[in-house]
């Protein structure tokens, strides 16, 4: 009786010890933290035509899983193969199994802090800056940006189509395709304009692409902020005064150099709707992706009489204002003569 005892005891014990054991290893493989703190944000890309060996690879590949063996078997037994979504996904330190394979196979993605700096001055640049930034290449959006068709639906025409993009701060997707995109950006331009802007623009005589366009040329002129809406001033007077804008940074558009530090005669021949020194009025289009404080400097652009300006003979990016073409000429001989003096740096 006694051995039966101490028999039934042993079998008890064991089968405690195994449950224990069981209990340790369903924990360990679901629940216990297997993503190691490396020190670094750890981020995994999950592209829409990766296979499950991929996938594998990709997250394993940054380091951050600290049991190989655990995290393949609960991928296994909660079917991952057979269910995982692309995105971009941030890998969280003490993260279990369990959550991590869910966050894979439900498409809980990390999003993409994308910051639009502006000053692209044409699409085909745009598009190799998001295809750096998202998951879709440059050809992809570029395919989508040089649509005439899609320009025309959101009520653009290609030459004015980067105006639509309102540099600033945005949270996507890192899997947003090129179309969601242009659906976004639409959505942020409407809700940049509408209210307070659109009345400006109104008040002014402006249309939306317009102070775009003037804006693009307001920001080439200078990057000394507190004057841009001086200069604002002096192109709306000459616009007031159907006087040729006569920018130079239209020019350097159109002769596709945007180094050239003096703009000569032979560049003003250059005949283009976008040469504002051969035909009055705005050019077409914007000639750069204006940022937002170029925008709002021309619509609260400043009242004055000035129809001329040119650089200081400091060279500290200021400029020099004037009313009349004897002031102005003045102006700039004083700049030329200062240029002179510049010291040369021998050869």
């Amino acid at each position: 009786m006694k051995k039966k005892s101490r028999a039934l005891v042993w079998v008890l014990l064991l089968c405690l010890a195994g449950g224990i054991l069981a209990a340790l290893n369903f924990y360990g493989t679901f629940y216990h933290g297997n993503v190691k703190d490396t020190g670094k944000v750890q981020d995994v890309r999950i592209y829409r035509n990766f296979s499950y060996e991929q996938l594998v690879d990709a997250v394993l590949q940054t380091g951050a899983i600290d049991n190989r063996t655990t995290f393949l078997r609960a991928a296994k037994f909660l079917k991952l193969k057979d269910n995982f979504r692309p995105g971009l996904y941030r890998l969280k330190p003490g993260t279990g199994n369990k959550a991590l394979v869910r966050m894979l196979s439900k498409g809980w993605q990390q999003p993409v802090r994308l910051v639009i700096p502006g000053y692209y001055r044409s699409l085909d640049r745009f598009a190799e800056f998001l295809g750096e930034q998202l998951e879709a290449g440059s050809q992809d959006f570029l395919a989508v940006f040089n649509d005439a068709g899609n320009a025309e639906n959101y009520g653009f025409r290609p030459e004015t189509f980067i105006g639509m993009f309102i540099p600033n701060t945005y949270e996507v997707w890192w899997t947003v395709t090129p179309d969601e995109f242009l659906e976004r950006m639409h959505k942020e331009y409407e809700n940049f304009w509408k209210g307070d802007r659109d009345a400006k623009a109104l008040a002014i005589g402006l249309t939306r692409q317009e102070v775009s366009t003037l804006a693009s040329i307001v920001i080439e002129e200078s990057k000394y902020e507190p004057e841009l809406p001086r200069i604002a001033g002096v192109y709306m007077n000459r616009l007031h005064r159907d006087m040729p804008l006569q920018a130079d940074p239209t020019v350097l558009f159109v002769v596709g150099d945007p180094s050239i530090k003096r703009v000569l005669n032979r560049h003003l021949e250059v005949d283009s709707p976008y040469n504002t020194y051969k035909y009055a009025g705005l050019p077409p289009g914007p000639i750069t992706m204006p940022p937002v404080v170029a925008i709002d400097a021309v619509l609260n652009y400043e009242r004055h009489d000035y129809l001329y300006f040119c650089a200081k003979d400091t060279f500290d990016g200021q400029h020099v204002f004037a009313k009349t073409l004897s002031a102005h000429n003045e102006n700039a001989r004083r700049y030329q003569r200062a240029l002179v003096r510049i010291p040369r740096a021998s050869s």
